[in-house]
């Protein structure tokens, strides 16, 4: 035998391995996502769940104060937009803005400075030089919070918060606010905004969100389990920010350490005994309540965001939640731990798509005699395929109804992109997880934006 046939019969093997693992996870995958699926079909079947009709006096005063932290970093392109967006169309009296950034982000700075005329709005230069943790700078915003209740003499009711490129609904502060009623921590959904410039990219948000905003939080929603932060449109009662602190062990309710501390205080209120609540209603023209705004538009953006949240939600959150007992709770965290397998099992059907064709190539030239696969395998690839154009029917549903039919096809189109940018932030996101056990600090990994769509709606 050649050494060519030697090579050729290693890679032969390679692909039947490679197929083998890839079949089984993803058989694992599609049972994890079909439960998913049937108890929101169920759900929705049964009336126990429906997307509800916001109330229509949503400037009516609220029960307490909102003190709203909105933390940033070089966000001088989208942060006046935001304040001034929020401040219109949020007239409450009982509103106060908290917007955080650092002595050498000057940008930032004069950007906040030049929309300050609100009494409302408070900026707060943070002590230390930028960029720290974005749950650090969080904490900066709750000290000052803090000092100006102990001067004012008075409490906040809800601790809400918001990223700099947000652009919030009218109705949503007043939902927020009437959440809190039931539960001591409140979630309203995300809808990002399509971008004629990033149809692909930015377009591959709109079909994730407005599936698992749309399923898997409302199902998540009604199993009573802990509910995970998105970090923008989600409000906690004063005492649920308290209580997490005292779980921490410090004044502070925000791990600076970590790179996802929204995601974990949300589920901390439900493990301090805390209620959980997702919120999904259409306004009065059917328009989401939700916070809307434009995600990375290019390709080094968008796998620099999703190794951020792959790092803090699978390895961080790993280290520093560990598992729940309780199986709802632990099927749960599995969902969000798995990005990190997703990815590895993406990159091996990938490899399979450069080895197959090699040898079906080889095969024709009586170069190499393909395996016979086993029935087993066969039946479980039957299987995967099915469940494939399944999801593929579903995500092209889910977003079809948020925002339009061809955004709906584009979807099914996007999903391969979605998959190479999960493949790279996963290699990217175990570096950096290993890397931070070297050295023990972690950084601020910001995503840079340059539009808000308050400004795109004016043009």
């Amino acid at each position: 035998m050649t050494p060519f046939h030697t090579a050729l019969e290693w890679l032969g093997r390679a692909e039947h391995e490679l197929l083998l693992f890839a079949a089984i996870w993803f058989a694992v995958g599609s049972l994890d996502e079909l439960g998913i699926d049937v108890l929101w079909f169920w759900l929705r079947l049964t009336g126990r769940v429906r997307t509800g009709k916001a109330p229509t006096d949503c400037e009516a005063p609220l029960k307490g104060i909102a003190a709203v932290l909105v933390p940033a970093w070089q966000e001088a392109a989208v942060v006046g937009a935001m304040l001034q967006h929020t401040l219109k169309v949020w007239p409450h009296a009982e509103l106060r803005i908290y917007a955080g950034c650092y002595g050498n982000d000057p940008g930032t700075l004069a950007a906040m400075v030049a929309v300050a005329r609100d009494p409302r709005l408070r900026i707060v230069v943070h002590d230390c030089a930028g960029p720290t943790t974005k749950a650090d700078c969080l904490n900066r915003l709750y000290a000052a919070l803090i000092e100006d209740e102990a001067r004012g003499g008075f409490r906040a009711r809800s601790v809400i918060l918001h990223d700099a490129e947000d652009m919030v609904h009218p109705a949503a502060l007043a939902l927020l606010d009437r959440g809190l009623d039931h539960a001591d921590f409140v979630q309203l959904p995300v809808r990002p905004e399509p971008q004629a410039s990033s149809r692909w990219i930015a377009g591959h948000y709109c079909d994730e969100f407005a599936e698992s905003h749309g399923k898997a939080m409302v199902v998540r929603d009604w199993l009573g389990v802990g509910l995970p932060a998105a970090g923008v449109g989600c409000a906690f009662s004063r005492a649920s920010i308290e209580a997490i602190a005292v779980r921490r062990g410090t004044a502070e309710p925000f791990a600076a350490e970590c790179l996802t501390e929204d995601y974990e205080c949300g589920l901390l209120v439900g493990q301090i005994g805390g209620a959980a609540k997702f919120v999904r209603m259409r306004d009065a023209q059917g328009q989401l309540v939700a916070t809307r705004e434009f995600f990375p538009a290019g390709l080094g953006l968008s796998v620099r965001q999703k190794t951020r949240w792959m790092h803090g939600i699978a390895f961080q959150g790993w280290d520093r939640l560990g598992w729940d007992a309780r199986p709802l709770e632990l099927w749960m965290r599995l969902r969000d731990r798995r990005a990190p397998l997703n990815a590895i099992v993406l990159a091996a059907a990938y490899m399979l798509l450069l080895i197959s064709p090699v040898l079906f190539i080889a095969g024709l030239f009586g170069a190499y005699h393909p395996r016979t696969i086993d029935p087993m395998l066969k039946d479980l690839l039957i299987a995967n395929f099915a469940g494939l154009a399944w999801r593929c029917l579903l995500r092209a549903a889910f977003t079809a109804h948020e925002y339009s039919l061809g955004e709906g096809i584009m979807s099914v189109l996007r999903m391969p992109l979605a998959n190479v940018i999960a493949i790279m932030a996963g290699r990217r996101a175990m570096a950096a997880y290993l890397a931070s056990l070297y050295s023990g600090r972690v950084k601020w990994d910001h995503t840079l934006h340059f539009s808000h769509p308050a400004l795109a709606a004016v043009r």
